[in-house]
């Protein structure tokens, strides 16, 4: 099942368990911890007393009491002293342990706060980085849903670098305006000015297009229909159409999966998708994804940008510059990185659907 990011109190959030950011004593304090012990109630305190503490890099489970959980997974966090000082190690041992606590508890869905980038000092981004990789590695071994809950912006920041390197892109690349209407573009794309039947048809098409979630229609080649009309003095009939379909979104997928000889579970769980939505896709030929669904399997075969944007054309989408979801994801693809969770935290950081998905969602 997929990792995500969401901006949430985590002491709202309804899984099975969540984690507490502790220190040694479990005993509550600030920050994080003191948040989650005040929602969960004096019951929480009375059973973390009877503990005995708890080292740094390890984790330990109670009762959720209060709180909208079944379970609160203690684990400390390691104080930044410069990095010299076995801090990353630490870091990802209270992960680790504290997955292993999840999965030895049969839970299905936890959620984590940033460990130790508050008052124990750790950098944000490096924190995120190790927080990101740990539960990556975990997951290629488990099915569960994982959480990363950030409370506010403040709390969350990617590579400098990297923010930089993708908001240069964006100020490149990205249409704040257009000079002309819609359908004009379209009719000098295309050439013909009958295909689209009012402004507002497809004006209202074109919308749907730039959000970066909406299904456009289907994948008809325009330079297709424009040959035909032209030939023929008239628009394409529907079986003329109808003739112009190809494979299906489904149908690429699992041969693109089979070209890269991967095998399913490899790649819906480097989409960060959840296994019910693929065995949905995989089992329904006409399936149309969600847009960050669809994006999410071209970065798991890594595909490069003219054969993604072919598969994101099965599904009825298309990468747009008045959208900075897509130029975004063009970003990655142009520089060649398929990390997906590199990818969604840069989207997170501006504010942007995420990739991957589950059954539900």
């Amino acid at each position: 099942m997929p990792l995500q990011i969401i901006r949430q109190d985590i002491t709202k959030f309804r899984c099975d368990a969540i984690v507490n950011a502790a220190n040694e004593t479990l005993l509550g304090g600030g920050g994080v911890d003191g948040a989650i012990h005040r929602a969960a109630g004096p019951g929480l305190l009375k059973e973390c007393r009877t503990l005995g503490g708890c080292p740094v890099g390890q984790s330990k489970i109670t009762k959720g009491y209060r709180l909208p959980c079944k379970h609160v997974i203690h684990t400390v966090g390691p104080v930044w002293r410069g990095g010299a000082y076995g801090e990353r190690e630490l870091l990802e041992s209270c992960y680790r342990t504290a997955l292993n606590l999840a999965a030895e508890y049969k839970c299905e869905s936890v959620a984590f706060p940033l460990i130790s980038s508050g008052i124990f000092g750790y950098p944000k981004a490096d924190a995120l980085r190790v927080a990101v990789d740990a539960i990556a590695a975990f997951l290629q071994g488990h099915d569960m849903s994982v959480y990363l809950a950030i409370f506010d912006k403040s709390g969350y920041q990617i590579s400098k670098q990297l923010f930089a390197d993708v908001q240069s892109y964006i100020d490149d690349h990205y249409v704040d305006e257009h000079t002309d209407t819609v359908r004009e573009r379209a009719r000098r794309i295309a050439g013909i000015p009958h295909i689209f039947p009012s402004d507002a048809a497809f004006e209202r098409n074109e919308r749907q297009s730039v959000s970066g979630s909406d299904f456009v229609g289907e994948a008809v080649p325009m330079a297709d229909i424009a040959e035909s009309a032209s030939v023929t003095g008239a628009p394409p009939s529907l079986d003329e159409m109808l003739s112009q379909i190809d494979e299906s979104f489904s149908q690429m997928l699992l041969r693109k999966i089979d070209e890269r000889g991967m095998t399913d579970a490899q790649c819906y769980k480097k989409a960060n998708i959840d296994r019910k939505l693929f065995s949905k896709i995989r089992s329904d030929v006409h399936y149309r994804p969600s847009k960050p669904t669809a994006v999410a399997f071209a970065v798991a075969l890594e595909l490069p940008l003219d054969e993604a944007k072919d598969m994101l054309m099965k599904a009825g989408y298309a990468l747009s510059h008045s959208s900075k979801f897509d130029i975004i994801i063009e970003y990655f693809l142009v520089s060649g990185n398929y990390n997906i969770f590199e990818i969604n935290e840069t989207l997170f950081a501006f504010d942007q659907s995420l990739l991957g998905g589950t059954a539900f969602k």
